[in-house]
């Protein structure tokens, strides 16, 4: 089960994002945001907020309930350059200096850990299988007491 976010015209030179990246690629979501948080690096909110809409993507999806956030891994993580904000600094002598100010997109994938996600699996069949012997059992209890009447 995966899910993806994408952040798009994130008002941050692609570098100084890069950085961020990572430092986050590759583990779970909740060590993410975790060190997101505390990194001291102004860079860091946007990440965090990209990594977790992509975790809550993750968890509205039906098939993806009961999902716990220790087992969601970053699949992947890409940050690509945005468009250019290109300005003008006037100085001395009638001169301009060109600025740039640059943006960023930042991709984030998020996918449950392959082997949590046998197991969630494997409990759902068995709970599956559980609730269809009850309704069985059920049915014969309903038969034999209407034939004794």
């Amino acid at each position: 089960m995966e899910a993806r976010c994408v952040a798009r015209f994130v008002r941050v030179t692609p570098q100084k994002m890069r950085m961020v990246a990572g430092l986050v690629r590759g583990k779970t979501v909740s060590q993410a945001i975790d060190l997101l948080h505390f990194a001291g690096k102004p860079t860091a909110l946007p990440m965090e907020k990209a990594l977790r809409s992509a975790l809550a993507n993750l968890m509205n999806k039906e098939e993806a309930r009961g999902v716990d956030a220790d087992i969601v891994r970053i699949a992947e993580i890409n940050v690509q350059d945005g468009p250019s904000l290109k300005r003008w600094l006037p100085r001395a002598q009638g001169r301009a200096t060109p600025i740039i100010k640059r943006s960023c997109h930042i991709f984030v994938r998020v996918e449950e850990d392959p082997k949590a996600l046998a197991k969630r699996q494997a409990e759902e069949a068995a709970k599956r299988a559980a609730r269809v012997k009850r309704s069985k059992a059920k049915k014969e209890d309903t038969k034999e007491q209407s034939g004794q009447e």
